[in-house]
């Protein structure tokens, strides 16, 4: 009797602990409702993206933009072995952002908007992978004090702005990475000097 009760009790914790994960997502239809701001140029911003990092699939790569669209700071990662989550997603964008550039919490409205690219194999059509990926993005954006910005996926068949309809078959995942001028940041004015404005340096560098 105990352990067929056992057995129920996991089985229930199971059923609920994959419920809540499925909640962590947004389906394309409440991504587009959202009111993410569109990327004047989304070719250049993905193709200055692959030129700096080269991403492979299950590459993940987390950039900010100032209001008139230049890269201000990017990083990118491989993604662990895992069921997609929203919450270790949104754990994981977070960590990069603290990483490379200071948050924006001070001011009452954000001002830098930051955008995901993530390489994957399959073909461009969403999944809930990647609607894990923009309800990370979309937390971690709120947690940082930025504006949550487009979600691109990168793959076989080119790139892609979901939510938009917009994308394009150069890059890939799989092609070599084209000599852009967007794959260098530009030199960042220093803001207020001292440590913050280092940070802001190293992380232009990157």
């Amino acid at each position: 009797m105990t352990f067929g009760f056992a057995s129920s009790s996991a089985a229930s914790l199971s059923t609920s602990a994959s419920a809540v994960s499925a909640s962590r997502l947004l389906e394309p239809a409440e991504w587009a409702a959202a009111g993410i701001p569109l990327l004047r140029n989304p070719r250049e911003v993905v193709s200055g993206l692959h030129a700096r990092h080269y991403p492979k699939p299950l590459t993940a790569i987390v950039a900010v933009l100032d209001p008139d669209e230049r890269l201000r700071a990017s990083a990118s990662f491989t993604r662990r072995p895992a069921p997609a989550d929203g919450w270790m997603f949104r754990n994981a964008l977070l960590a990069q952002l603290r990483r490379v550039i200071p948050h924006d919490l001070r001011r009452r409205t954000p001002v830098r908007t930051a955008v995901l690219l993530y390489c994957r194999e399959g073909d461009a059509r969403w999944t809930e992978e990647d609607g894990a990926w923009m309800w990370g993005l979309r937390d971690a954006c709120t947690l940082h004090g930025l504006r949550c910005g487009a979600y691109i996926t990168l793959t076989h068949e080119g790139w892609q702005v979901l939510g938009e309809g917009r994308g394009g078959r150069q890059p890939n995942a799989h092609s070599v990475p084209e000599p852009v001028a967007t794959a260098e940041a530009p030199p960042l004015a220093p803001r207020t000097g001292g440590p913050v404005s280092d940070v802001l340096r190293r992380a232009a560098a990157r």
